[in-house]
């Protein structure tokens, strides 16, 4: 492998190919079990209402156990975690894959496993952000974010709901929940075979549960106190705030009142995100970390939102695909550099419970997002609220650099010396 491209050189690396075969795997766990649950829901003659539920319980536990996971990430060996993880979703996949195929599940028992997979979910992202920077040396960390943001378009977005969707019409929920509990397995098996690194922090003693509460607030004042982290954070909670509900509730709706378009157009829609992401991701991962990587970072978020303006100004559905497709690219690509940030300038004590923050304080305003689109849509149409969607994150990122003095920063902290150099030193 000594030839592969720099977006492909973390492969040379057995470990991380490892790890990067079992993200693979858990990727089509959740992709397939997502879309197998919504139609397990249905043959149990359950309706929105119940598939709320289920989804809701889902992502709640995801979004419960996140905090928790972090700072266990730093406390145990992430390979341990990360093992633990795909056996609970292996068993929890299978338990319900044997009860649909011989007709004896209920739907509390799918909301139980939906919502044991969802604790579990949250735990996986700190153990793989803080596993990856000890398999790799620094100078390809950026490369191995490139090929994670690939690789989640192209499994997670495509290949799992495509797989699952033709056993579904096929042969019924099952099988596809069975599909699920064997890439679960997958991802155990590639875990298994990973050596378990050393935790990179100090082993504190005392009661173990106050330790975790102390370790969770250690986290969350070293967030608050390093400026570029905590204003990269709030203005990308408030960025999804404003975008991502008008994306994800609203554009079905421009797509079909704007373009007459219907379901296959969405998907049209939806594969160019995907496809762009896969894109952004791919070339950003085969050049070198730009210098002034906050300020570019920041800005390919705030400016990738811009496009979504057309959902509400044309009515050519080959204008929305483009739309699409640009914003994919910059939000994905904007997210290598962040993970790479994140892996290069946190201190490697705090690298999960800084992650799981991550993940906590810029998801927290998603469902808001979705529940307020609606209403928000009915109350100024349609038009404004996609020209909201994509006019105020531009505004909102030059904030961020500008009030963080995001420029001055990383000039002062280039990331071609090694992190050690940062540690204890909030930037």
């Amino acid at each position: 492998m000594a030839g592969l491209p720099r977006a492909l050189a973390p492969l040379r690396h057995p470990r991380y190919r490892l790890l990067a075969a079992s993200l693979g795997f858990s990727l089509l766990t959740n992709s397939t079990f997502a879309v197998a649950t919504i139609w397990q829901v249905v043959a149990l003659d359950g309706g929105p209402a119940e598939l709320s539920l289920v989804s809701a319980l889902s992502a709640g536990g995801m979004l419960a156990s996140t905090l928790l996971g972090g700072a266990l990430a730093d406390r145990l060996p992430q390979r341990h975690i990360l093992l633990a993880v795909a056996l609970v979703q292996t068993l929890g996949t299978a338990l319900v894959a044997t009860l649909s195929l011989t007709g004896l599940l209920a739907l509390w028992q799918l909301a139980a496993v939906a919502l044991a997979c969802g604790l579990a979910n949250g735990v996986y992202y700190p153990a793989y952000s803080a596993l990856v920077p000890a398999l790799l040396p620094e100078d390809q960390l950026l490369a191995a974010n490139g090929l994670e943001g690939t690789m989640r378009p192209v499994l997670y977005q495509a290949t799992g709901p495509a797989v699952a969707g033709a056993l579904i019409a096929a042969t019924g929920p099952g099988v596809a929940l069975a599909l699920s509990g064997a890439a679960a397995l997958g991802a155990a098996g590639c875990v298994a075979l990973l050596p378990a690194t050393e935790v990179r922090r100090e082993r504190g003693g005392g009661h173990p549960v106050r330790g975790l509460v102390t370790d969770m607030a250690e986290g969350f004042r070293y967030m608050v106190r390093t400026p570029w982290l905590l204003a990269t954070l709030l203005f990308a909670s408030l960025m999804l705030l404003v975008m991502i509900g008008p994306f994800e509730v609203l554009t079905p709706f421009a797509i079909r009142d704007r373009a007459g378009g219907g379901p296959f157009e969405h998907a049209l829609v939806l594969a160019a995100f995907g496809a762009g992401g896969a894109a952004g991701s791919l070339t950003v991962a085969s050049l070198r970390l730009p210098r002034r990587y906050l300020t570019v970072m920041n800005l390919l978020w705030g400016l990738g939102c811009v496009p979504l303006v057309v959902f509400g100004l044309t009515t050519e559905l080959a204008v929305m695909i483009g739309a699409g497709l640009v914003t994919g690219a910059t939000m994905q690509a904007g997210m290598v550099i962040w993970g790479t940030l994140l892996q290069r300038r946190v201190p490697p004590a705090l690298l999960g419970r800084v992650s799981s923050l991550d993940f906590f304080v810029s998801t927290a305003f998603m469902p808001l997002s979705m529940a307020l689109a609606g209403p928000v849509s009915e109350l100024i149409e349609l038009t404004a609220t996609f020209l909201v969607a994509g006019l105020v994150p531009p505004v909102l990122a030059a904030i961020a650099v500008l009030a963080a003095r995001l420029p001055a920063d990383e000039l002062a902290h280039p990331l071609d010396r090694r992190p050690a150099e940062e540690v204890g030193t909030p930037g």
